[in-house]
């Protein structure tokens, strides 16, 4: 069943159109990853399924309504200078601060809201650092907060924007596992990354987007052939990306 679908979606900032014509539908259980070169609009992308930005043209829908509707059912994590660290608030805080939009403005948080801040930090494996400040933390502990506060909205769908950045091996290969579980309990997973043999090896599905969509495919499918690639990243047959995925001349 489709979770989150995006059509015709046009996007101009600044007097210039960033996205144009995309169409993308995520179903709950896949985990796909947005793949292209700096500046293709993978970021503008899912900041429109937030809603924060307003597109030109196009419907986004979350679970068959406007994402304005449905805000609560999508989490966010955003990349890691997006959040003001130096803010002096504990783990656990800045995880309730997740439960916003289901809560409501200026409403106290309930005895189910605390609950779920308490689930997500054991899933990232934060729980025993719940009150600790943000601003003490090293750069991996941080982006499992990130990820801890979008769980705790209980979303259906979840956005990643380049989760990976910084991060060492072992905490990429642990936040992996961690995205591949939540797509198999049946979220709708979306993710912007650089890491071409990561999102090759680990989503089921990958989008490569230069301000549109211009690919969409298994990594299977999208490996038999080099035109896509060099349409979305505008290199040339024998660019080292090409031969890095085994596409390159021989």
């Amino acid at each position: 069943m489709t979770t989150l679908s995006v059509s015709g979606l046009r996007v101009r900032l600044g007097g210039r159109t960033v996205l144009h014509d995309v169409g993308l539908d995520v179903a709950a259980g896949e985990f796909v990853g947005l793949v292209g070169p700096n500046g293709a609009g993978k970021t503008t992308l899912l900041r429109s399924v937030l809603g924060l930005v307003r597109p030109a043209a196009g419907r986004v829908e979350v679970a068959g309504a406007p994402v304005p509707r449905v805000r609560h059912l999508v989490g966010y994590v955003p990349q890691r200078h997006e959040f003001a660290w130096d803010f002096p608030v504990s783990v656990r805080d800045a995880v309730l601060y997740g439960r916003v939009r289901r809560v409501g403005w200026g409403r106290r948080p309930g005895l189910a809201d605390h609950r779920a801040v308490e689930a997500a930090l054991a899933r990232v494996g934060m729980g025993a650092l719940r009150r600790r400040p943000v601003g003490e933390l090293s750069g991996g502990q941080r982006q499992r907060v990130l990820v801890a506060r979008a769980l705790a909205a209980e979303p259906s769908v979840l956005l990643l924007d380049e989760p990976f950045t910084g991060l060492d091996m072992p905490t990429q290969e642990q936040l992996t596992t961690l995205f591949s579980d939540l797509a198999g309990e049946g979220r709708a997973v979306l993710m912007t990354t650089h890491d071409l043999v990561g999102a090759l090896h680990t989503c089921t599905r990958l989008c490569l987007v230069n301000r549109t969509v211009v690919a969409d495919g298994t990594p299977e499918e999208l490996l038999r052939d080099a035109a896509p690639w060099r349409a979305a990243f505008g290199v040339g047959p024998g660019s080292p990306l090409l031969a890095g995925l085994g596409l390159g001349v021989a």
